[in-house]
């Protein structure tokens, strides 16, 4: 039902919150609370316009926040009506982390986790399209997992979707988590190797850094400490535009004489905490699965990628978008979760995301953005992928990092003009 209607300079926005099961197919189980924000430009209200629903990255990520219209946002505000969605479990849809799922034994968490994932959230978007369109279909923007997503729903309900537009966000459609890791530590790897040819003293920053965690128990100012493992994650963002100057001006502030400054710590715990998103932490590697286990994947392959070993390599080498089972015993907003993501990790009967063959018949215009070094999603994984799609259309590009469609409004206008055959 929606609440009220606000405005801010650029864009008019109306909150909603829908209900829905649980478990779809099983109505019994209980419903839960979906959010959603429609945007729209300022003296469009009333007009008819086609909808664009935005699928966030994660998994476990919430929508957007639009303190200002950003790049692909003003771009589609210019002929869409916008909705932003919580996805089922993250932002103001019914939360689903160490608090809201404190009263359940681990066997419970992980049941309702596993209600989490593509299918559902596309059954979700079908559920609410009927609510606020009715039978129009609505066109789709995935970014990155939200990607994943649209090919979900492009498999599953496909007469909802008017056009599919993805970007970094096409994963393969047959591999296993083992598969999406051997190629993403080389991928990572080479970003590493970027990022020290920009900033070679940073090699010996790190190398300190690492060795005096080592040695000390460093607890940064939520009072969790700080390991060299840990440390190591920062190099989550390294795929994204920027970041590699962010992580530079972090670690020039490591020390203050031969302790690690408050400064740093503090600049640390807001990237490697996974407080504000525990699902990324929890759904990630099940993102990959159908009818197979994880078994926490990254951490076994990451055994063949010793360059990773800070102990034994010749430099420390940052990690990316990889979850360890030692974050759920070192990250206090996963700790109580810890039972249920061994669970998930062992589970081997997870549903088909993806149906071959409608997507071998596929009938819906769909263009996507590969970037040619994207660190979180392998580019031949992408094009093989897309080849399967009947009538996709590919734009790689190396002039944008996996965040593109944030940076530019040139790349959502693109992906517009493929579909509509101008491009």
């Amino acid at each position: 039902m929606p609440s009220v209607t606000y405005r801010r300079p650029g864009l008019v926005a109306r909150d909603h919150v829908f209900r829905v099961p649980l478990c779809h197919d099983d109505p019994g189980a209980g419903e839960i609370e979906v959010f959603g924000r429609e945007v729209v430009a300022p003296g469009k209200e009333d007009q008819r316009l086609p909808w664009l629903v935005y699928f966030q990255g994660g998994p476990g990520g919430k929508a957007e926040r639009p303190v200002s219209t950003s790049a692909w946002l003003g771009r589609a505000l210019q002929d869409h009506r916008v909705l932003l969605l919580d996805q089922r479990g993250t932002g103001r849809s019914t939360p689903a982390n160490r608090q809201s799922l404190a009263g359940m034994s681990p066997a419970e968490q992980a049941e309702h986790l596993s209600h989490l994932r593509a299918d559902s959230i596309v059954r979700d978007a079908e559920a609410i399209r009927a609510e606020l369109v009715g039978d129009e279909p609505w066109t789709v923007l995935g970014q990155s997992f939200g990607g994943f997503c649209a090919l979900t729903y492009l498999s599953l309900a496909p007469q909802g979707l008017r056009q599919v537009l993805i970007t970094g966000g096409i994963p393969t459609l047959t591999g296993h988590a083992d598969d999406v890791y051997r190629a993403a530590y080389p991928r990572t790897l080479r970003k590493n190797d970027a990022y020290f040819a920009r900033y070679p003293h940073d090699a010996e920053i790190a190398r300190r850094v690492v060795e005096h965690l080592a040695e000390h128990e460093v607890r940064m100012p939520t009072g969790e400490r700080l390991t060299p493992e840990r440390f190591q994650t920062l190099g989550i963002q390294l795929g994204q535009a920027g970041q590699f100057d962010a992580l530079h001006y972090l670690l020039e502030e490591a020390f203050l004489g031969d302790t690690l400054s408050d400064t740093f710590l503090r600049g640390v715990d807001a990237v490697v905490s996974f407080a504000p998103r525990p699902l990324y932490a929890v759904l990630h590697e099940s993102i990959y699965c159908q009818g197979t286990a994880s078994r926490w994947s990254a951490h076994r392959v990451r055994a063949e990628f010793p360059e990773f070993d800070w102990t034994t390599a010749e430099r420390v080498n940052f990690t990316g978008e990889m979850i360890y089972p030692w974050m759920f015993e070192q990250d206090p907003a996963l700790v109580p979760l810890r039972e249920a993501a061994d669970l998930l990790a062992a589970k081997d009967d997870w549903p088909a995301l993806y149906d071959l063959d409608q997507l071998a018949r596929n009938e819906v215009p769909v263009a996507a953005a590969v970037y040619h070094d994207d660190m979180y999603v392998d580019r031949d994984h992408a094009l093989e992928s897309a080849e399967r799609v009947r009538g996709a259309r590919v734009w790689v590009t190396n002039e944008y990092e996996h965040d593109g469609v944030k940076a530019s409004p040139a790349v959502l206008d693109r992906l517009l003009a493929m579909n509509r055959g101008d491009a």
